[in-house]
C-alpha cells in the first residue's frame, strides 16, 4: 500500500467513527438513555485523530492502525447496542438489521481492550518488538483474543441491553452457568492481568535498552500510562469521596493524556524535555496529597471530636 492510500484509509477511518460516535449520541439522546453514562466514549475520538495521523504519515508503523482499530472497536460496539434498543424497544421496526447490530456489542470490545492494553506496548514506538524472543508473546495475545473473543459471540443472556438477548447466544451454555462464570469472572480477568504484566515487562526492558530520542519517546508513554493507572487506582479506592462526575473526569483527562503523549512521541513534533515535566508531576502531586491528606485529617478530627461533645451533652 503506497502512501496515498494508506493516508486516505487512515483518515477514512478516522471519519468512520467519529460518525460511530455522533449517531450512538443522538441515538442515546432518542432512546432516553443516560447520556452520561457514554463518558467512555469522549477519549474515544482523540484516539481516532491520534491514530489517523500517525498511519498517515508513517503508515508502516502499525501502533497508528493499532489506536484506530481500538477506536472503531469502541465506537462500533457502543452505536451498535443504541441502534438495537431504538429499532427494538424504542421505536419497534422502525431500523433495519436492529437485532443483528446487537451481536458485536457483546464480542467487540475484546479486540478492542487487547489492542490497547495488550498489543499497543508491545510495539511501540516503532512498531517492531523488542527482540524475535518476544513473539511468543505475540502468538498467546492472538490465541487469548480470539478465544475470549468467540466466547463473547456466544454467551447467552442480555448483558449489554436489558430484555435484549445476545441474537447468536447458544441457550444450552447457560446450563453449565458455572463454568461459563468462572471463565468470564476469573480465567478471562487472570489472562488480562497476565498480558497486561508481559506488556509491560517489554516496555521495561525495551526502556533498558533505548538510548537518545526513543528513550525520550518511551518515557512519554510509561509517563502516561503511570498517570492513568495511579489515578484511577486511587479513584477506585475512594469512591465515597468522590462524586462520580468527578471520577469520570479523572478517567477521561487521563485517558485523553495517554493519546496525545502517544502522538508527541511518535510523531516528535516539539518532543518536549520529559524529564522537566516528570518532575513538576512529581512535586505538585505530592502538595496535592499532603493538601488532601491534611483537609481529609482534618475533617475526620473535627468529627470525632463532634461526636464526643455529642456524647457528653447526651449524658445526665
Amino acid at each position: 500500500m503506497n502512501h496515498r492510500a494508506a493516508s486516505w484509509l487512515a483518515w477514512s477511518l478516522c471519519g468512520l467513527v467519529l460518525i460511530l460516535i455522533a449517531c450512538a449520541v443522538a441515538l442515546a439522546v432518542a432512546n432516553r438513555s443516560n447520556v452520561w453514562g457514554l463518558t467512555f466514549l469522549l477519549p474515544v475520538p482523540s484516539a481516532a485523530l491520534v491514530g489517523a495521523l500517525i498511519a498517515s504519515r508513517q503508515p508502516r508503523n502499525p501502533v497508528g492502525w493499532f489506536i484506530l482499530g481500538h477506536a472503531f472497536c469502541f465506537s462500533l460496539g457502543e452505536f451498535g447496542r443504541q441502534y438495537a434498543i431504538y429499532g427494538i424497544r424504542t421505536e419497534p421496526g422502525s431500523l433495519p438489521f436492529a437485532r443483528a447490530l446487537l451481536w458485536p456489542t457483546y464480542w467487540i470490545w475484546y479486540p478492542g481492550l487487547i489492542l490497547m492494553i495488550s498489543v499497543l506496548p508491545l510495539y511501540f514506538p516503532n512498531g517492531r518488538l523488542v527482540s524475535r524472543g518476544w513473539r511468543w508473546v505475540t502468538r498467546l495475545v492472538v490465541v487469548f483474543a480470539v478465544c475470549a473473543t468467540g466466547l463473547a459471540m456466544v454467551q447467552p443472556g442480555d448483558s449489554e441491553a436489558t430484555s435484549i438477548p445476545n441474537p447468536l447466544g447458544i441457550e444450552s451454555l447457560s446450563d453449565g452457568a458455572g463454568a461459563l462464570s468462572f471463565v468470564f469472572g476469573l480465567v478471562l480477568p487472570a489472562g488480562w492481568l497476565f498480558l497486561g504484566a508481559v506488556a509491560v515487562a517489554s516496555l521495561i526492558v525495551r526502556f533498558r535498552r533505548s538510548h537518545g530520542e526513543e528513550r525520550r519517546q518511551l518515557a512519554w508513554f510509561v509517563y502516561a500510562v503511570v498517570l492513568f493507572l495511579l489515578v484511577n487506582t486511587v479513584e477506585r479506592f475512594s469512591t465515597e469521596l468522590l462524586p462520580s462526575s468527578v471520577r469520570d473526569f479523572l478517567f477521561v483527562f487521563t485517558l485523553e493524556c495517554l493519546w496525545v503523549a502517544i502522538g508527541i512521541a511518535i510523531l516528535r513534533y516539539r518532543l518536549y524535555d520529559i524529564d522537566i515535566l516528570i518532575n513538576r508531576t512529581l512535586v505538585y502531586g505530592s502538595l496535592t496529597a499532603m493538601l488532601l491528606a491534611v483537609y481529609f485529617g482534618g475533617v475526620a478530627t473535627i468529627q470525632v471530636l463532634l461526636g464526643v461533645l455529642t456524647g457528653q451533652e447526651e449524658q445526665p
